[in-house]
């Protein structure tokens, strides 16, 4: 064997036991595991409708999304037929909705970073 040559597979052997990185390619440059990807990278669109006891749609309700993780929120009019759009939501992180009006709130509902769709709708019924 080379001088040195026993200090290098040491290192090497060291780095993989302790550090989880092996050599991978032809000139023994070090690289680490492939990391796991997040499945829900993007955004995505928050859809719906507000309606009352008897499921009719509520025009001029405020709904509101709020990021969990900035606590930043937007809200949204419904328009005549109750419905209400939210573009560009982010998927990896949580989120919360309601409606409001006059007084009267919606449960909360919430938009989990575990959900994969692209487009999430739900209902949300004024007391």
């Amino acid at each position: 064997m080379r001088p040195g040559y026993t200090k290098l597979l040491a290192g090497v052997a060291f780095m993989v036991l302790t550090l989880g990185v092996a050599p991978v390619d032809g000139v023994g440059g070090l690289m680490s595991p492939p990391l796991a990807r997040a499945q829900n990278i993007g955004q995505r669109v928050v859809i719906g409708t507000v309606v009352d006891g008897s499921s009719n749609p509520i025009s001029g309700a405020t709904v509101f999304l709020k990021d969990l993780k900035n606590k930043l929120i937007r809200s949204f009019t419904s328009d005549p037929k109750g419905r209400f759009r939210f573009t560009q939501v982010d998927m990896s992180e949580d989120h919360e909705i309601w409606a409001e009006k006059d007084g009267h709130k919606t449960p909360v509902k919430t938009v989990s970073a575990w959900d994969a769709r692209k487009e999430f709708e739900t209902e949300l019924k004024l007391k």
